[in-house]
């Protein structure tokens, strides 16, 4: 167990980052100013630099223990991934081993690619990918049983030079977002800001529960959730779990969690029980997006090692209990200058305020219009079962901005003040904006992207996917919608007249996706769709408007996708959730076949033979008559089930020459049938005595810790 005495945070926190401290200690003033300009301009990295920010980041390592090195990417399939090189280089003698580490090995790798997903990027016997150093995201240690490794984030991409990961794409985003936001604040008499960076923060939610009760379970093995489970009786409805005491198993596990990811520069900062039993929520600082997408793998990465090592089980599946709270990764997104202003925040000035109307109603008309795209970027098949309900948004996508923002807004589109707002009137005739405290607007949870004070909450994204997909599209979009009132602001002749018509046309276009009611109600289905707001309510559906016209021509436009990459991650989040699916599927067929079904036999034997004793003894067996029918009965329909769900993931196996057919079929079938099956699984688990039922209950698993 992690030694907890005499640790101060305050020192240990970055302590294995290779950040500005360090570098700025360990390089020469040149190399050092060089490495900055590279870092916050783009400039490209002269050789002589790289190579001594090699020696220096390799000395660094060395003396902090490390023994090796690794270009640390994100493919495409979800994870990261990392090839471990030694520092030491055998000399010619053949007798005394050197750490070696050059500037080319630090900017360039070549992994083995073959084994990735591409989605048709490269062929399968193009072995050949390249790893590119990403130098805006600092280098760190990762620790472990084995030792500590230095880690260098990189880029990866395939020997033609498409993306093959989640980063570039994302770093390709904030340049666009960056462009076209500069442009709207020259107009505005900006002439300082150099950039606009896109800020992030990612509150990841998750469950614990007992190591050896996940091992009994091949569902969570296997798939991550629970594929059967009664409900037991008793969950979340007392509202008891969320902020509630932490046990101390709990608390110990966040305590090392925290010492963990603070010495990786991750600034874990609130930690906390949420609605359902055994789930918890850490959220840390806000940080670049770049920096927040690389900080939230290794939290995913070290919440699993180190709830191992406690003797627990971490889940980060979206919906690990049925019936209960799901998890979410809600993605916190602002836009801040190079003099750290905050381009949400209301001003407190006509000009800022103006000028802040501009970005929430670029954010308005980019969500607007491309929903079903964002939509898409939150997909996935633990997504599926998680939307709708229980404080998860539901698939329809809206903007809540509060009664507040939503008056103002209704002032700039009909010209009247509706008495609710503060100020006076602009001369660009729109109502002064009162100044907004953090807490102004309510964060509605059953919104899927909301409005927070100086800050856009994006609700939807899946707790166990990247937040770099969902920020890339999200970056993009916002940038278009930048671009095209940058375009018409900048060729008007009165620049206040035209700012006037531009808020007033956009808000009278886009205020359809402006909703600050429950988006669980029936109404706000009907009435979405009166408004001609889409409904997608499953993944595949959703990932199709990746491969739009309008969507290839949007991101071809700010260079952030090719059409060849769009239609590659279309094709691999499709080909992913029939493997997804048909993995639980022939999951579920297992259990129920080899643990399921036996058990609940042997449990009918024992009421047949129990009939016969009591009869034998001249009693009434009638009530045990009429339970071991019951239970027959069901397993009968249990077996029949699950015959018939084998069978649809065999035909759907013969499909896999045309994966959005196979796709369509594993959702409407394979996935149909696995609910039928669950149904009389647990019916039985309801019936069937405790000490003959296989696997450990929903009880057993959210109260065993």
């Amino acid at each position: 167990m992690y030694n907890f005495e005499n640790k101060n945070f305050t020192n240990c926190f970055g302590s294995y980052v290779f950040n500005d401290v360090v570098m700025k200690r360990r390089l020469p003033k040149e190399i050092y100013r060089a490495l900055k300009r590279t870092i916050s301009e783009g400039t490209p990295l002269a050789p002589n630099v790289a190579e001594v920010v090699a020696t220096a980041m390799k000395d660094w390592a060395i003396e902090n223990g490390a023994t090796h090195y690794t270009h640390w990417f994100q493919p495409l399939n979800g994870f990261t991934a990392e090839k471990h090189d030694s520092f030491l280089t055998i000399d010619k003698s053949g007798e005394v081993a050197i750490a070696e580490f050059s500037g080319k090995e630090l900017i360039k790798g070549e992994p083995d690619a073959s084994s990735f997903p591409s989605g048709g990027l490269r062929a399968t016997f193009e072995a050949r990918g390249y790893t590119a150093w990403d130098c805006t995201s600092p280098a760190f240690l990762k620790e472990d049983m084995g030792g500590k490794t230095l880690c260098i984030p990189t880029a990866f991409c395939s020997y033609n030079g498409e993306a093959l990961d989640k980063k570039t794409p994302l770093l390709r985003s904030v340049q666009a977002i960056s462009k076209q936001a500069l442009r709207i604040l020259r107009l505005f008499g900006d002439n300082e800001t150099t950039s606009v960076s896109v800020s992030c923060g990612a509150e990841q939610e998750y469950f614990l529960v007992d190591k050896e009760m996940f091992k009994k379970r091949a569902d969570l093995v296997f798939t991550g959730r629970t594929l059967i489970g009664a409900k037991p009786p008793k969950t979340q409805e007392m509202d008891d779990h969320y902020f509630g005491t932490l046990k101390e198993k709990v608390s110990l596990f966040m305590k090392e969690l925290d010492y963990a990811l603070w010495k990786v520069g991750v600034s874990a900062k609130t930690e906390h029980n949420e609605a359902a039993p055994a789930q918890h929520e850490l959220a840390p600082m806000y940080t670049t997006v770049n920096i927040a997408a690389d900080h939230n793998q290794i939290t995913m990465e070290f919440m699993k090692k180190i709830a191992d090592r406690h003797g627990l089980s971490c889940l980060l599946h979206e919906k690990p209990f049925s019936g209960m709270n799901g998890s979410g990764k809600h993605n916190n997104w602002s836009l801040t200058t190079s003099g750290g202003v905050n381009l949400l925040n209301p001003g407190k000035t006509p000009s800022q305020n103006a000028q802040f109307l501009v970005f929430l109603c670029a954010v308005i008309k980019a969500i607007d219009e491309n929903a079903e795209l964002i939509r898409a970027s939150a997909a996935n098949a633990g997504n599926d079962h998680r939307l709708g309900a229980l404080e998860a948004p539901p698939a329809i996508i809206s903007i809540f901005l509060g009664d507040e923002l939503a008056n103002i807004l209704e002032e700039i589109e009909t010209g009247k003040k509706t008495g609710e707002t503060e100020g006076g009137v602009l001369d660009i005739g729109v109502t002064t904006l009162p100044h907004f405290s953090l807490d102004t607007t309510d964060r509605n949870r059953t919104s899927p992207f909301a409005f927070t004070g100086n800050k856009f909450e994006f609700r939807m994204v899946p707790s166990s996917a990247s937040i770099a997909g969902p920020n890339t599209v999200l970056n993009t979009v916002v940038a278009e919608a930048l671009c095209e009132m940058a375009d018409r602001l900048e060729s008007a002749d009165d620049f206040k007249t035209e700012l006037k018509e531009l808020l007033k046309e956009t808000v009278k276009k886009h205020k359809r996706i402006i909703f600050n009611g429950n988006g669980y109600s029936d109404e706000w289905v009907l009435e979405a769709e009166r408004r001609g707001l889409p409904n997608i309510n499953n993944s595949v559906d959703s990932y199709r408007a990746f491969i739009y016209e309008k969507s290839i021509n949007l991101f071809g436009k700010h260079q952030v996708y090719t059409r060849a990459e769009l239609n590659s991650r279309y094709e691999i989040k499709m080909e992913k959730y029939i493997k997804i699916v048909c993995i639980e599927a022939r999951t579920l067929i297992d259990m129920c076949n080899r643990q399921i079904i036996p058990a609940c036999i042997k449990y009918s034997n024992l009421l047949a033979t129990s009939i016969i004793n009591i009869e034998k003894a001249g009693a009434d067996a009638f009530t045990t008559k009429e339970l071991l029918k019951k239970v027959t009965q069901d397993i009968s329909m249990l077996v029949e089930n699950t015959e018939r769900l084998t069978k649809a993931v065999c035909e759907s196996e013969n499909m896999n020459d045309d994966f959005i057919a196979q796709a369509e079929f594993v959702r409407d079938n394979v996935a149909r049938a696995m609910l039928d099956v669950r149904e009389y699984a647990d019916r039985l688990e309801s019936t069937v005595d405790s000490e003959f039922w296989p696997v450990p209950t929903y009880s057993d698993l959210i109260y065993s810790v």
